[in-house]
């Protein structure tokens, strides 16, 4: 009854949002853990046979433990990126270093059994400095609630305070690693392995006295602070350049309607198109690229695989696949001047990145001529064109690290840039990241234009710096 209450909850006005990470994790591990923890118990009394087979039969529909191990990473993705507090967290709130960064309708916290499995991931994957905060809250909320117990949760304040402690252990704070081992050898007397950790730490403590604790190496780089909405503050008067504008290119798809181009950057060049596609050939791009979704995946030397940074799924669309793509690409090769037909271009490639969805600092185009991207035999990629099929509430830009600039998600909006000089050579000032979704699905499709086909069309300079 406890638990049905609590997921009849969820369904009262006003109504949660999963565009809040925290419901949407609480979602897939009530889904994959704490439900089966209720259908499999003794209290599940007369029912328990309907329960199980009920259960059995969606079992292969629900979240499994990579989607429950994912969901925990991307919280811990979050809290980094945004510098959010765990305790914040903890009760709903999304608080940065500058305030809220997002105020859902209807705040949603988190359980001390949630705070012990995000701080878990950390714990098992070695980042102890990570799991520390985590694990504290855990045991804070499971001391308050210390002598009862729901049969949904799979964790306790023993499990906290013994995870809790080894961490401290492992950064170096062995006074504080002793403290929690003995409170927990109070609840648990009988615990050989811990009674021994407590001699083992006052031995420690007695031959070199109390250590200064090891501080996890982690420097706000240019990415996070672009990522939370830091910029340099803007010279005065601007770069001349920088403007708002009407733009043509001289093609005549664009004399009765042209594009609204926002030049951001001229060195790199970046410019953001507005209203480039229409609400309807967005949700028809989504659509279709919908039941072709799969995990994302970056290239690594010859080959291409799966990496934790880089958490999206995506799909290919050919311009022959519905009047929506045709008409973006004739769109894009109007605004660009570059042939975007196959060889010369990639097929269109969308991509969603749902909860916590990232892809750290990279460059487009190949930095090695092992990369998999001249196997099309069409040399390098020389620009992107990269389209926002949708908006997100908080998180989710587009952050050049290099070039000091963020463009935040603007639906409908096209971002254009060129990878590589006129000389051919890589631009490195394009490095750029797909700043994690804190609120929202982010949709985005990408457009890869590559060097051959575009010899006339972007000819090279007699600079070698353009």
């Amino acid at each position: 009854r406890r638990f049905y209450d609590r997921v009849r909850a969820l369904h009262r006005e006003p109504p949660a949002s999963l565009d809040n990470p925290l419901l949407a994790f609480g979602l897939i591990k009530r889904l994959h853990s704490e439900w089966p923890n209720v259908v499999y118990s003794e209290g599940a009394g007369e029912s328990t046979q309907e329960l199980q087979g009920g259960f059995e039969a969606l079992r292969t529909e629900l979240p499994g433990p990579e989607d429950l191990a994912g969901a925990a990473r991307a919280l811990l993705r979050l809290q980094d990126v945004y510098a959010l507090s765990v305790r914040g967290l903890a009760k709903g709130a999304f608080e940065g270093a500058r305030g809220p960064l997002y105020r859902p309708a209807r705040p949603v916290g988190l359980s001390a059994d949630d705070c012990f499995h995000v701080g878990k991931v950390a714990y098992d994957a070695g980042e102890h400095q990570r799991s520390i905060a985590w694990l504290e809250e855990a045991v804070s909320l499971f001391r308050l609630s210390h002598g009862s117990w729901n049969e949904e949760d799979g964790a306790s304040l023993e499990d906290a305070l013994d995870h809790l402690a080894f961490s401290y252990f492992m950064v170096g704070n062995v006074s504080h690693a002793l403290s929690l081992s003995r409170e927990l050898l109070r609840y648990d007397p009988s615990n050989a392995r811990v009674a021994r950790n407590v001699a083992q730490y006052e031995k420690l403590l007695e031959e070199r006295g109390p250590a200064e604790p090891r501080r996890r190496p982690r420097a706000r780089g240019a990415y996070e602070e672009l990522c939370r909405g830091a910029r340099a503050a803007p010279s005065s008067p601007p770069p001349p350049g920088l403007r708002c504008a009407y733009h043509t290119n001289g093609s005549p798809w664009l004399l009765l309607q042209p594009a609204k181009r926002e030049t951001l950057r001229l060195r790199p060049f970046v410019a953001l198109y507005h209203d480039f596609v229409s609400d309807a050939e967005a949700e028809a791009i989504k659509a279709l690229a919908g039941p072709r979704l799969q995990r994302s995946v970056v290239a690594s030397g010859e080959q291409q695989q799966k990496a934790e940074y880089r958490i999206s799924k995506s799909a290919w669309l050919k311009d022959t696949a519905d009047p929506a793509v045709a008409a973006l690409e004739r769109r894009i090769a109007a605004v660009t001047g570059l042939d975007v037909r196959a060889p010369y271009a990639e097929y269109l490639q969308v991509v969603n990145y749902g909860l916590g969805g990232h892809y750290e600092p990279h460059f487009d185009h190949a930095t090695s001529r092992k990369s998999p991207l001249y196997r099309m035999n069409s040399g390098n990629r020389i620009a992107t064109v990269m389209v926002y099929l949708s908006s997100v509430e908080a998180g989710g830009s587009t952050a050049f690290v290099h070039a000091n600039v963020s463009v935040p998600v603007v639906k409908n909006a096209a971002l254009f840039w060129w990878n590589l000089r006129r000389s051919g050579e890589g631009d490195g000032a394009t490095l750029h990241g797909a700043c994690p979704v804190l609120a929202g699905d982010k949709w985005v499709a990408n457009k890869w234009i590559h060097e051959h086909g575009q010899e006339f069309r972007r000819p090279c300079g007699p600079r070698p710096e353009d």
